[in-house]
């Protein structure tokens, strides 16, 4: 793991109110981490700071509001998180949204929300850090993919397609900065736990625990950094749903 002369490193997880953000907030958090997140709601946000900080010593995170379908707010959101947290050590594009559908009875709008909220978020907030990332030559970025951006399914529609945008977006960024010592790792999970299957009649071992893919996660950011894992594919032990 990339770390400070304080040895800790600074981890912005996007997206980290529910799900596997959360669960990479908690872990990083708890390994005495410096930890910056974000989502769409305050409230949220804030009962993860005050959970945070009861559960690990006082712990505090940085958090802050942010609309992903808005270009404007998510360079604004990275331009503050430079100015009062610092540039990250360890970048993880989480922010995503899944909304079925398919291409030809899709309702308007669609297209564009799950596009600006799973691939341009993810682009736009990047390119705020590239530059202190290639300047300090060191860091990791993880993509956090899916198993939809290697396999399309009907029903998947959008977001098929903004995940396998999401996977070429990880693998020209690896191109691009391998010379500036900067590892990028897309994850690609199958069937996860997360509210996205609220309501389903499938047994809880039937999914991936999202504690499991921040593990996961966690690992790889302490691997040797004359390493990187390019790609990973996770998927539950007895198949995707």
């Amino acid at each position: 793991m990339q770390r400070r002369h304080n040895n800790m490193a600074k981890v912005l997880i996007t997206g980290g109110s529910k799900g596997m953000g959360r669960s990479m907030v908690e872990l990083f958090a708890k390994n005495g981490n410096e930890v910056a997140t974000c989502s769409r709601n305050l409230k949220d946000l804030e009962d993860l700071k005050k959970d945070i900080f009861n559960k690990y010593q006082n712990r505090n995170i940085y958090i802050d509001t942010l609309e992903a379908t808005s270009k404007e707010d998510v360079q604004r959101f990275g331009k503050k998180v430079l100015l009062e947290f610092g540039c990250p050590d360890i970048l993880v594009n989480n922010t995503g949204i899944f909304l079925t559908g398919q291409i030809h009875n899709e309702e308007d709008g669609l297209f564009e929300k799950q596009m600006n909220t799973n691939l341009a978020s993810s682009y736009h907030l990047t390119r705020v850090f590239l530059n202190d990332f290639m300047k300090r030559r060191s860091g990791y970025i993880f993509n956090i993919c899916s198993i939809a951006s290697i396999t399309a399914y009907a029903g998947g529609g959008t977001y098929t397609m903004s995940k396998f945008a999401m996977l070429a977006f990880s693998k020209v960024l690896r191109e691009e900065l391998m010379d500036f010592n900067v590892r990028v790792t897309a994850v690609l999970p199958g069937a996860t736990r997360t509210s996205s299957w609220d309501g389903t009649e499938h047994p809880v071992e039937r999914f991936i625990q999202p504690e499991d893919i921040a593990k996961l996660i966690y690992d790889f950011a302490n691997s040797p950094e004359t390493m990187v894992v390019e790609e990973v594919i996770v998927r539950p032990l007895k198949g995707d749903i």
